[in-house]
């Protein structure tokens, strides 16, 4: 049976970072409630071609999916919202549409036209769009348009959108429009201006808004709503207001409150059974709402100053502590200064999160002496696992142990880069990207913890443990809990004599779900707890 999926675009205006993200996956799980099948889409006007190599002070974590693309951290919200694994395709970039226009130009694809921003690039927007729409089989596709209308990079995803829509039929495509409506404490009232402004801008590309959410500190009164509504050409049942909440979690639950998913059905006609249940995510909702008790994790990294840099690590315990009947507050310990015994020992447990790049690594690994010395639950991610290791290997004596990454001349390098993997050059191509499974090893933190032998997570690194010390590693009391199927990578390690020490070289943070929490996360937190 073939499915026509309707399409629902997101916008955004007034300013950048005021949650369209937040507002596409908390729609797509209202829609979700009522038993559609829902799929997603990010598109990032920028010219890179992921998000791989952004810096992450500039655009937060790098999000990996399952087949291994690495993407914007929208797309994180997406899944943990919509509880679905999402294709790297669920990511469309400038770069990506450049690419492919220009690699079918060079392969004479246009029999000679001359290649120009319409028909050529907008067509090529339109057919990633409906190719994520087929592939999925999605009854509606939400597609987020990054950055704000006006943003010179954002014109052709605009054109082609206005295409999407004369192509597909008024009744199959939506147009959502997010803004700010700032509140002026020395006027004392709302300004809707700025709304005002950026609907006319959006109406400039061609396109119409059926419906403004707009975001505020505090809610608005209906008489804005109602000024909205007339100025910007909507219903005033269809300008939906969007508050600062405690938790993102609260958003689907504030819009379903003021009937958005009744007016999407109605406006795009879409076929549903009964009314949105979401019940189940009040309970969640409610569930993170715990005050006490507490548990306090600091988490070492060297991006701490933009939290969104770690956003799946946050959220992953999150959703661990609230299923424990706990609340999490996190300590974020900069490595870019030195660390002291002082600044950890205030915290239950500590987390060594992934990264890049020299800087930082010995304040890393002196968490990780910390902590093993002094019984703390560690939980090392990826680079964080590869401090624990190497701390381990300077503890027993091989003094000067590093990472080829960081020292080339290192007397015992205990991580190193696979020999097939030295011979690729392209930037991203020598990395170990998406899922892989794992075998794990009876009796061990990580098997009591999953309840299952073979598991999968998704990767996201070049080095691995090297293989020539891990006898020797193993001999001195560092056990090997996981490993690739062939036994040949190693996956998690643990140590032996210690309440909770545990790191795995892939990232079980993208996988977790506000339903769903993450069973090492768990694990980690309720040895915390103790």
């Amino acid at each position: 049976m073939i499915i026509l999926a309707k399409y629902i675009i997101v916008t955004g205006g007034v300013v950048s970072s005021i949650g369209k993200g937040i507002t596409a996956a908390s729609i797509g799980r209202i829609l979700r409630s009522y038993g559609l099948k829902v799929a997603a889409i990010k598109i990032d006007p920028y010219l890179n071609w992921d998000s791989g190599t952004l810096n992450p002070y500039q655009h937060g974590e790098v999000f990996v999916t399952e087949d291994g693309m690495e993407t914007d951290l929208d797309l994180g919200h997406y899944e943990r919202f919509l509880d679905v694994n999402l294709p790297g395709e669920s990511n469309i970039t400038t770069g990506k549409v450049y690419l492919s226009v220009i690699e079918k130009e060079r392969k004479g694809k246009y029999l000679g036209s001359c290649v120009q921003i319409i028909p050529h690039i907008t067509d090529e927007i339109k057919s990633m769009i409906r190719k994520i729409a087929s592939k999925s089989r999605a009854e509606v596709v939400i597609v987020e348009v990054g950055g704000t209308v006006g943003d010179i990079e954002g014109q052709p995803f605009l054109e082609a959108l206005r295409q999407l829509r004369n192509e597909e039929g008024y009744e199959n495509v939506m147009f959502i429009h997010v803004t700010y409506v700032p509140y002026l404490k020395a006027a004392g009232e709302f300004k809707t201006k700025p709304t005002q402004h950026s609907t006319k801008e959006l109406r400039s590309t061609g396109l119409t808004p059926d419906m403004i959410i707009c975001r505020s500190e505090t809610p608005i009164t209906s008489p804005i709503k109602e000024k909205i509504a007339h100025f910007c050409d909507v219903k005033k049942e269809a300008v939906i207001n969007a508050p600062d909440v405690r938790s993102i979690y609260e958003v689907p639950l504030v819009l379903n409150k003021q009937k958005v998913g009744e007016y999407i059905i109605d406006r795009i006609k879409l076929d549903v059974k009964g009314a949105a249940d979401l019940s189940d995510w009040a309970k969640i909702v409610e569930s993170l709402k715990i005050k006490e008790p507490t548990i306090k994790v600091g988490i070492v990294g060297k991006y701490v100053e933009l939290e969104d840099s770690y956003m799946s690590i946050r959220e992953a315990l999150r959703h661990a502590a609230a299923h424990l009947g706990k609340r999490v507050e996190i300590g974020w310990i900069s490595t870019n200064e030195k660390i002291s015994k002082e600044k950890l020992k205030g915290f239950d447990a500590i987390l060594i999160p992934g990264g890049f790049g020299k800087r930082g690594i010995e304040s890393k690994i002196y968490a990780a002496k910390y902590a093993r010395e002094e019984k703390v639950p560690l939980f090392g991610i990826c680079l964080g696992m590869q401090c624990m290791v190497i701390e381990f290997a300077r503890y027993i004596g091989l003094e000067g142990a590093h990472s080829t990454e960081f020292d080339k001349e290192t007397p015992y390098p205990v991580i190193d880069m696979m020999e097939e993997q030295k011979r690729i050059k392209k930037m991203g191509g020598t990395m170990r990207l998406g899922a892989y499974k794992c075998k794990l090893r009876p009796g061990t933190i990580a098997h009591k913890a999953y309840k299952e032998d073979l598991i999968s997570e998704r990767h996201r690194h070049r080095y691995e443990l090297n293989n020539e010390y891990r006898e020797k590693l193993e001999k001195e009391g560092l056990i090997i809990a996981g490993t690739t199927p062939d036994d040949f990578l190693v996956e998690i390690i643990e140590l032996k004599d210690h309440p909770w020490y545990l790191g795995c070289q892939f990232h079980p943070e993208f996988k977790s779900r506000p339903n769903r929490p993450h069973p090492l996360f768990i694990s980690f937190l309720e040895a915390a707890a103790k």
